[in-house]
């Protein structure tokens, strides 16, 4: 499957149980709930999966479960965030052996590579497969920054390099890719409280972290600002804000797993060292969710505008 990198796409949250066990059923229906709101892919184990926890086995099962689930419906891409290019290229392989249909590539984790150091092993890795592959680039949390320089040397080498999670939380650097690239380097909005100004800038879509717990809203301010009612999509990410709010946060899976439970599609299990949210900070995230959801909008027929 040839990606279209484009709309919504969940970085979803991996379920676990009491037990500290994959909890595939509820992984699952969560998966459903994204799917009939509409997203158009699926990301896996991201910051929001929790990967630095995850093992090869369960990340494996993850993707093999998932494709085998969404059928072909959207594209399942899965997360390599390793520390030596060796491990991220096996990765790759065995991401592909699964059955992912795309991939999205953090820097090297833990060392801070130099620029020269982080090209080399985004080429290395896109060289070992042909998945296309979005580069996630976020040096707020993760301290390196992938400059235009350095995608031109990417994309001038590496043609399956084919999209950017644009988390620089910098609107201006849509319409500086959008000006040195075109369309040879699509971009996906990283950061849900800018993600409505950054598709209205230009962005094609939009990796989202609050879609997890509220799918249709949404998918519903995407294609609301894709069919030009910007109003309505505006009056939408203003009720969403506080919410939003929730996924620039240390605790954001915390945040975002509590939020699922009341939307009655997740459970609140991380894995340790991660604990769920406990006292004052679980009261005021318990009162923004609960508060959102008295005045939850009624959203329009967004499937068909």
């Amino acid at each position: 499957m040839s990606i279209k990198w484009e709309g919504v796409m969940p970085a979803v949250t991996t379920k676990f149980t009491e037990n500290d066990e994959l909890d595939l059923k509820t992984f699952l229906i969560n998966i459903k709930a994204q799917l009939d709101a509409g997203v158009h892919g699926i990301v896996l184990g991201g910051t929001l999966g929790e990967a630095s926890t995850l093992n090869d086995n369960e990340k494996r099962t993850l993707t093999k479960k998932t494709v085998a689930f969404v059928n072909g419906k959207v594209p399942v891409l899965i997360n390599i965030a390793e520390q030596s290019t060796k491990e991220a290229i096996l990765c790759a392989k065995k991401a592909e052996e699964d059955g992912a249909q795309g991939l999205m590539l953090l820097p090297p984790m833990r060392y801070k590579a130099c620029d020269t150091e982080t090209v080399e092993y985004f080429k290395a890795i896109a060289k070992s497969t042909s998945l296309p592959i979005m580069i996630y680039n976020n040096p707020v949390d993760y301290k390196i920054e992938v400059t235009l320089d350095m995608f031109e040397e990417l994309l001038a080498h590496c043609p399956n390099i084919e999209a950017v999670k644009e988390s620089t939380r910098d609107i201006t650097n849509i319409t500086r890719i959008k000006n040195k690239f075109g369309d040879r380097l699509k971009i996906m909005t990283g950061v849900d409280t800018v993600a409505l100004e950054s598709l209205i800038m230009g962005a094609d879509g939009w990796v989202a972290g609050l879609v997890c717990a509220f799918p249709k809203e949404t998918v519903a301010i995407y294609e609301l600002q894709k069919a030009g009612k910007i109003k309505e999509a505006i009056e939408i990410n203003s009720w969403f804000m506080p919410l939003l709010e929730l996924d620039i946060n240390p605790k954001l899976v915390q945040n975002i797993k509590l939020a699922e439970v009341y939307t009655n599609i997740g459970t609140e299990h991380v894995r340790a060292p991660r604990l769920p949210l406990f006292g004052e900070e679980r009261k005021q995230v318990i009162n923004i969710i609960e508060s959102s959801l008295k005045t939850r909008p009624q959203l329009p027929d967004y499937k068909n505008l």
